[in-house]
């Protein structure tokens, strides 16, 4: 995977000279296009997560109670969809800016699990709870397990956004000295910086 990354990150689209820039390179130092994909990304996620807390909100009787649920889930659903390609799209290209950073980030490797985590949760959802809707679709406050779900999804979407919020710091950044277990979650010691101990010494 390191070999992989390096070669995308320094490599792919390179031509010949000491000047020329692979596409990475070229997207990552491009003047205003880094800044709009970053921004579009933002705006994507706003509008992804915002569609999702306002069904979290009804399913846990907080809000639209005299509504039911299936006509505001069916109402903003496209919207929801939408957001989560654009930022899907917009994620990529931020990935493939900065491949190796990203691949060596613990708030990023942790962003992808708890990302993984709130899909499956979409999924059981969608695949199990949601089979009953008939029963609740019009209750103002549904059952525990539907509500359980909502909660479970408004927590792990914040998780989402808050590692993926931190990844901008340097707090824990392959060549510095750090615990052990940060070096080893990073993969520190396959990166072009290195891995270092508190003390200082190179792994």
């Amino acid at each position: 995977m390191e070999h992989f990354l390096t070669w995308l990150q320094h490599s792919l689209g390179k031509g010949a000279g000491d000047t020329a820039q692979s596409w990475s390179e070229a997207l990552l130092e491009s003047l205003n296009f880094w800044e709009l994909l970053e921004g579009t990304h933002l705006l994507g996620l706003v509008l992804f997560v915002g569609t999702i807390l306002v069904v979290d909100l009804r399913l846990l009787g907080v809000i639209f109670r005299r509504t039911k649920v299936s006509v505001i889930s069916d109402t903003i659903l496209p919207l929801t969809v939408f957001g989560f390609v654009f930022v899907v799209a917009t994620g990529v290209g931020l990935v493939f800016a900065k491949p190796l950073l990203y691949y060596h980030s613990i708030w990023f490797r942790l962003k992808m699990i708890l990302l993984a985590l709130a899909l499956l949760n979409i999924l059981v959802f969608h695949s199990r709870i949601q089979k009953s809707q008939g029963a609740w679709d019009a209750e103002p406050v549904p059952p525990g397990k539907v509500r359980a779900a909502a909660a479970i999804s408004l927590l792990g979407w914040f998780a989402v956004i808050t590692c993926g919020r931190f990844i901008a710091y340097d707090w824990f950044e392959c060549g510095k000295p750090q615990p052990s277990f940060i070096n080893t979650v990073e993969a520190c010691k396959a990166s072009e910086q290195g891995a270092y101990t508190l003390e200082g010494k190179r792994l």
